[in-house]
């Protein structure tokens, strides 16, 4: 059985620039909380191996995906919930005020920053 007590503050920034906070993992998948700052937005990217389930808990927002001919951009609002499949194109950002705070589920477990390839996206990410 596993628990965690994670730090309220955030252990690390994702590629895609967002703060994250380490929740739970197990050997076949991971739970980590998400967080985008107000105004700002993400790069685009693509992963390698892995596949994401998201759960938003808090803010407003954009996503955009994309895989093969298929794009959207979907709203994002607490209890909006989707998937990033493998090899879909992505990007988000925060049209809210407050922070976008989001639940992310990762199969398998991150494996490191190479992970993620940056692609082109419809924003312009957010400067660091």
């Amino acid at each position: 059985m596993h628990s965690t007590s994670p730090s309220p503050e955030p252990q690390a920034t994702a590629p895609d620039g967002s703060a994250i906070r380490f929740l739970l993992k197990l050997n076949r998948g991971e739970v980590n909380h998400f967080t985008l700052p107000e105004g700002r937005t993400s790069i685009a990217v693509m992963h390698r191996t892995i596949e994401e389930i998201w759960y938003v808990l808090e803010g407003w927002g954009e996503v955009w995906r994309r895989e093969g001919e298929n794009e959207e951009v979907l709203d994002l609002r607490p209890g909006v919930s989707f998937d990033i499949t493998l090899g879909t194109r992505f990007q988000f950002r925060n049209t809210g005020a407050g922070p976008l705070s989001v639940l992310i589920a990762t199969m398998p477990p991150w494996p490191g920053d190479d992970e993620a390839i940056v692609v082109k996206g419809p924003w312009a990410p957010s400067q660091s």
